[in-house]
């Protein structure tokens, strides 16, 4: 393995920055917004993928752009954990692009300039996430994400989107300050530096450090990254939801969740390593504080009418099931949480993509409301029963291939109670999706006053297309998991 300076990240992470002023210029010119956006897409994703054959041949990808003291530098790097993450986001981002031109016509929003602007921003923050070497690096582009996505949680500039959105950056700041912060300080006075690890197994703690000092670092880290979602820091995740549906679907499938989730993994590994969380015990107790997370969220779930809120209690659970296989330390768990963040990705865009067709279309967000719209709007809510069907983790759907890796991953750490956990789960995540399904498909259409308001049908292309690829790919990957598990064994202890 070489590990080769390559400049190639830094056009990575400044193309979608370059892109928010060029998107910002072209201002109330809709069809120059969006090519520019599109092709600012283009560009990073084409530049992610040009580093897929030097990372799967072992090779690392660093750039340093300046040091500010020794031991503290702003260095980016590509490694194998990178590239789940970055391959993911950036092609999300090509296909969110089409999708948010569709919604934001359809509905007339305003401000379409600044949306753009804000979306492309956030990628730039979550592709530096991504690409991050060290903690400093990690920590300033994770406030970049908050910063630059406060406005399109607020986008509709009214009473309840301010409110949300100052929930939202209240949790996430405050935690990122008050715990992440002060823990990068404690951990460079006993390190000398915040880089992280070359591999999942060693980590970079001083040899000797005290197990109180290192439990404590453990859960600020644990907790501070809130955008996780883990309970109780959760609330700020369904507050958000007030926010355009092309929101919903950044937040939580291509930057700000995974964001949080693959911060909190990046440190688990790659700063307290599997052998220092083994040794401290930190592995099976973190498993079962998420796992209250996975229950309670999905019974929460199952309560909500409003689809939007149940796609968000669900991610809350989701989000768990990641932390949860990198706390087994065992190499089918750690497998199955490193590869749920792709594969939650594209099944969950897929469901708020179908949520706001079906709004967009039906101007319906009530699951009860919703009968019979599966019979006029069957791409849609086709796409989003294969996505249901992933999240639930039936096989044959991308969703399978974690939990199968989940359930040998409880196994192999010896725990039965995880086991139970997870099926348990399992079984929620049938009882809050398959109704939302069956009533679209099977249920009494609602009666409509055609001098009132037009009958249902699909949304435009623009929408629809994305989606059902977006669908596609979760059948794709349930059945050849194999691209992204060559980065995840790579990762592997």
């Amino acid at each position: 393995m070489e590990t080769i300076s390559d400049p190639r990240l830094l056009i990575a992470v400044l193309a979608p920055l370059l892109g928010a002023g060029l998107i910002m210029l072209a201002g109330k010119r809709p069809n120059l917004r969006e090519g520019v956006s599109f092709a600012t897409a283009l560009v990073l994703f084409g530049t992610v993928v040009s580093l897929i054959p030097g990372v799967l041949g072992g090779n690392t990808y660093t750039w340093t752009l300046f040091e500010l003291l020794p031991g503290l530098s702003f260095t980016l790097r590509a490694d194998a954990l990178s590239m789940v993450f970055a391959v993911t986001a950036s092609f999300l981002w090509i296909v969110a692009v089409f999708y948010s031109a569709g919604y934001m016509r359809g509905l007339g929003e305003h401000a379409q300039t600044r949306f753009g602007t804000c979306f492309a921003l956030a990628l730039f923050g979550a592709v530096g996430c991504a690409f991050s070497d060290n903690l400093l690096t990690l920590y300033l582009f994770y406030e970049i994400v908050s910063i630059t996505t406060y406005p399109l949680v607020a986008h509709h500039q009214d009473r309840e989107g301010y409110a949300g959105g100052r929930k939202y950056l209240a949790y996430l700041t405050a935690t990122a300050k008050g715990l992440v912060l002060p823990a990068m300080v404690l951990l460079y006075v006993l390190n000398g530096n915040l880089d992280f690890a070359h591999n999942a197994t060693d980590g970079v703690l001083a040899e000797g450090a005290h197990r109180g000092i290192v439990t404590g670092l453990y859960i600020a880290f644990l907790i501070g990254f809130a955008k996780n979602g883990l309970m109780p820091l959760h609330q700020w995740l369904p507050g958000a939801m007030v926010a355009p549906t092309p929101v919903s679907a950044l937040l939580h499938a291509v930057a700000v969740v995974k964001v949080g989730v693959f911060a909190t993994v990046r440190v688990m590994l790659y700063v307290f390593g599997t052998e220092a969380m083994a040794e401290f015990n930190l592995g099976l107790p973190t498993a079962w504080f998420v796992s209250i997370t996975i229950i309670v969220a999905s019974i929460i779930a199952l309560g909500k009418d409003d689809l939007k809120a149940r796609l968000a209690f669900s991610t809350v659970s989701q989000l768990a099931y990641i932390i949860l296989g990198v706390a087994l330390l065992t190499p089918y768990g750690i497998a199955g949480g490193i590869i749920h963040i792709a594969n939650h990705a594209f099944a969950k865009i897929t469901l708020f993509f179908c949520a706001g067709a079906i709004y967009v279309a039906a101007h319906q967000k009530k699951i009860s409301r919703m009968g019979g719209l599966g019979r006029v709007m069957p791409w849609t809510f086709g796409a989003f029963a294969v996505a249901s069907l992933s999240m639930i983790g039936v096989p044959g759907v991308a969703g399978f291939i974690s939990k199968w890796h989940l359930l040998l991953g409880s196994w192999d750490a010896g725990s039965v109670g995880l086991i139970l956990v997870l099926l348990t789960s399992t079984l929620l995540n049938a009882a809050y999706f398959g109704p939302v399904v069956y009533h679209a498909f099977f249920g009494k259409a609602e009666v409509v006053d055609d001098a009132a308001e037009p009958p249902a049908r699909e949304a435009s292309a623009l929408m629809v297309v994305p989606l059902v690829l977006t669908a596609a790919i979760s059948v794709l990957i349930g059945i050849f998991p194999g691209f992204f598990m060559q980065f995840v064994q790579l990762v592997l202890p």
